[in-house]
């Protein structure tokens, strides 16, 4: 343990429940390892669940269930429950952000009117998905901005995602003065990678030169679990675990997998390529496979974070998928777990990546996530290696040290008073 400083953080997370998300996992991974750098915290958050983490004072902020917001928001999720109709539609064009998001921020923000800027040293906000409700709420009160440091864990709004992610959504141009604003008030802006941070400041000019680079950590113990039946430690196990959205098709992989299979047919009696987690915009093609490839086992769904967690330790490689761009400006969720496995990571993804950035542009285990003919000289030759026992584990500990709680003392001492 870190000697205890006399500085105090006050964190406002969206949710602190490592179940709900892999934004969830992050923040409580930072504020865990916060703690462990010795910082004495105190966390706010709306998880809208009682949860307690270890010797660190948690608040669980209640919603307000009055008033025109809260109303308002539960007679539209009625009106589109019963009718289909998606009002966000013709709604946020004109507000912005639903009125849900409004009652909660006011929620937040009531939550946190007693709390003295002077008691503090930082005030963090971390969120998750594209919701950012933390910062929104901090934003409305400005004695808290001389000491805020805003954590953007994703481009926002989705408007502004990189290629592939060719999203629109009602409201954007709402939700981009949201972030200008932002921009202009908060003390710092953190970010997981460098090139998220790149990418953010070239659409927010306001946010240069209060840019600070805090990676997912990396914890010191992990809550491990039992493995399922369908993973077999003494298998040569390919893991994905994380969300196959559209932009990730797993296509590539696959047939990758197929050509070593039929290349080196011996391996069909230790292979498996498991994909865990949610895969539903490729259900069709993916029930296909499975019923066609033994060898491939696709979870039915989200599974436990302690049991994706076992599995990626005991996994031969970890495999991270990206999607098909010029720029990967992501750094996943999953990215200390795979590090702190010490197992191979195939990487997936475009050229230009942040994973790419930390693992050395020179790092071998690398391929575009369409180009099945490395993807299956990767896996061949990972098979030869795991054949031979002849794994290393050393190649990522200068990440190991990056992703840690003295890290990211060192980093936050050098900014805060």
């Amino acid at each position: 343990m870190i000697p205890q400083t006399n500085k105090k953080i006050l964190i406002i997370a969206e949710s602190i429940n490592v179940e709900d998300s892999s934004g969830s996992k992050a923040n409580v991974a930072l504020i865990e390892n916060l703690k462990e750098a010795g910082y004495e915290l105190k966390v706010y958050h709306y998880s809208r669940k009682e949860i307690q983490l270890n010797a660190i004072e948690c608040i669980n902020i209640k919603e307000i269930k009055y008033g025109s917001n809260y109303f308002l928001s539960r007679l539209q999720r009625k009106i589109q429950h019963n009718s289909n109709l998606n009002l966000a539609k013709r709604l946020e064009p004109i507000f912005g952000f639903s009125f849900t998001f409004f009652n909660d921020t006011r929620s937040i923000g009531k939550a946190l009117k007693m709390e003295n800027v002077q008691d503090y040293n930082l005030i963090l906000t971390l969120s998750k998905g594209a919701s950012f409700r933390p910062h929104y709420a901090i934003l409305k009160l400005p004695k808290f901005h001389s000491k805020w440091m805003a954590y953007i864990h994703d481009p926002y709004p989705f408007h502004l995602y990189p290629e592939p992610y060719n999203w629109d959504e009602p409201g954007y141009l709402k939700k981009i003065d949201f972030f200008k604003d932002l921009a202009a008030k908060c003390r710092w802006a953190a970010y997981p990678s460098l090139y998220l941070q790149q990418w953010m400041e070239s659409y927010y000019s306001m946010f240069k030169n209060k840019g600070v680079i805090i990676p997912h950590q990396l914890k010191k113990t992990y809550e491990l679990s039992m493995l399922p039946d369908y993973f077999d430690p003494s298998k040569f196990n390919l893991l994905h675990a994380g969300n196959l959205m559209k932009q990730r098709p797993p296509f590539a992989l696959i047939n990758g997998f197929l050509k070593f299979l039929k290349k080196n047919p011996e391996a069909e009696k230790d292979a498996r390529l498991l994909l865990i987690g949610s895969s539903s915009y490729h259900k069709k093609e993916l029930d296909i496979l499975t019923s066609n490839i033994l060898e491939l086992y696709i979870s039915n769904g989200v599974v436990n974070y302690s049991t994706v967690l076992t599995m990626q330790k005991s996994a031969s490689v970890n495999i991270i998928l990206e999607s098909k761009a010029k720029l990967s400006p992501f750094l996943p969720g999953k990215f200390p777990h795979c590090i702190k496995s010490g197992n191979p990571i195939m990487i997936l993804g475009p050229a230009k990546s942040e994973v790419r950035r930390l693992l050395g542009q020179d790092y071998k285990w690398w391929a575009e996530i369409d180009d099945v003919q490395q993807i299956e000289s990767l896996i061949s030759s990972l098979y030869s290696i795991w054949k031979n026992y002849s794994v290393q584990n050393k190649e990522y500990e200068h990440l190991s040290y990056y992703m840690s709680s003295a890290y990211l003392r060192d980093k936050l001492n050098k900014i805060i008073l």
